[in-house]
């Protein structure tokens, strides 16, 4: 029996000194070969494509999921060719204890979300889709977030990572798996909202969070006065907000958390409990509510202000979420007289949705802000591939 023991030890040590050995070149390359990525064939096209524009001069028009095309200036779009990603997808890698997930730009949104689900965890920023074509890589670039975000952060805060194709064609990767205090320029987050005037977005890899254990969703009748000033004063409470909205003098609120949490924060608020909440929070993140109906003659204005700002002084329909900081309108007003209340108010207005053709949707930068986007559209984009006006005229396109 001992003398079997040590034949089986010895056995152990040689086959640990073969996996220490050197390997042979060719053996090395069969490895290679192994995790090798099995689309590198379509990087090194879409690399020939971008080539290609430059020496034509030619524009580039990156298409995923073709889900948020309206969104941003568009004036350039028709005349692009169409860099199409939708066949670059697949998930890289996806650690659900270390809370993080590697994604190809092509990718369906709703397939990450639905992987997410099985292990009880999900973006905390809750993304909005507009239609189920939607893409990570559109997701990023586009930068938008859902109900959640004023209580879990931005998009930008949950990227840790990129993998992108410069203007020059160029494969660049920024960023790790983990999030970390480093000192430099985070590069991977200019990816988000940058609406691909930077470069080619390849693979993405993101933070997740855990679902919450529980969620309820109450309804206050007030007016928006009120409603504006309840949205400040619960800011400063311990309570497990998630998502809040006014309109037609309805709020609506949402707790999540720990299931005593959010029955105490319930008990605490009163109000009455909604039947419906899934359905109502997905519609109003997804622009299905009522109120996001087009409206003749009309585009659909998005203010970013600071929470503490006051009922708007403007002829408008409105719903207001993110604890007053993110305001929708419908109205008549002036272009200029929207934009210049949204600055003196010390934030900033978009013409989100609707606008007319040929219009500056978003407002215009600080000159010192605006020479720094310039400066980096220059060093990723020099030759101007992807430059199609989406967020150009020195503009913010990044909620």
């Amino acid at each position: 029996m001992a003398k079997t023991k040590r034949k089986k030890i010895e056995q152990e040590k040689q086959a640990d000194v073969l996996q220490k050995r050197p390997q042979s070149k060719s053996v090395a390359k069969q490895a290679t070969a192994v995790v090798q990525d099995p689309l590198a064939k379509q990087v090194e096209q879409f690399q020939e494509q971008i080539r290609q524009a430059v020496a034509a001069k030619q524009k580039l028009r990156i298409v995923g999921g073709n889900s948020k095309s309206w969104y941003g200036n568009s004036q350039a779009l028709g005349q692009a060719q169409e860099l199409n990603t939708s066949a670059y997808g697949g998930i890289i890698e996806y650690e659900p204890t270390e809370l993080f997930i590697r994604v190809r730009a092509g990718t369906r949104l709703d397939e990450v979300q639905r992987l997410l689900d099985q292990h009880g965890q999900m973006f905390a920023f809750e993304p909005p889709r507009f239609a189920d074509t939607a893409t990570i890589g559109g997701m990023v670039s586009a930068g938008l977030s859902g109900p959640r975000r004023a209580y879990a952060a931005a998009i930008k805060d949950h990227v840790l990572g990129v993998t992108m194709l410069n203007g020059r064609a160029e494969l660049l990767r920024f960023g790790a798996k983990v999030i970390k205090n480093v000192a430099g320029y985070d590069v991977s987050r200019l990816m988000v909202g940058a609406l691909g005037s930077l470069g080619l977005l390849l693979d993405v890899t993101l933070k997740v969070v855990p679902k919450p254990q529980a969620e309820s969703s109450v309804i206050f009748a007030m007016s928006e006065v009120d409603a504006l000033h309840q949205f400040n004063r619960w800011a400063g409470q311990a309570l497990p907000i998630s998502a809040s909205c006014y309109h037609a003098g309805r709020l609506s609120l949402r707790l999540s958390g720990a299931q005593a949490a959010v029955k105490a924060a319930q008990d605490q608020l009163g109000g009455q409990v909604m039947l419906d909440d899934r359905d109502f929070w997905t519609s109003v993140r997804e622009q299905q509510h009522h109120f996001f109906l087009p409206e003749p003659d009309l585009c659909l204005w998005r203010l970013s202000l600071p929470s503490s700002a006051p009922a708007l002084p403007l002829r408008s329909k409105s719903l207001i979420e993110w604890g007053g900081a993110q305001r929708w309108l419908w109205t008549h007003e002036d272009m200029s007289k929207i934009k210049e209340l949204a600055q003196r108010l010390g934030g900033h207005a978009t013409m989100f949705r609707y606008a007319p053709a040929d219009t500056e949707v978003f407002t215009a930068l600080p000159s010192a802000i605006a020479k720094i986007e310039d400066g980096l559209r220059l060093a990723f984009d020099p030759h101007a591939v992807f430059q199609l006006h989406r967020t150009a005229g020195r503009q913010s396109g990044v909620n």
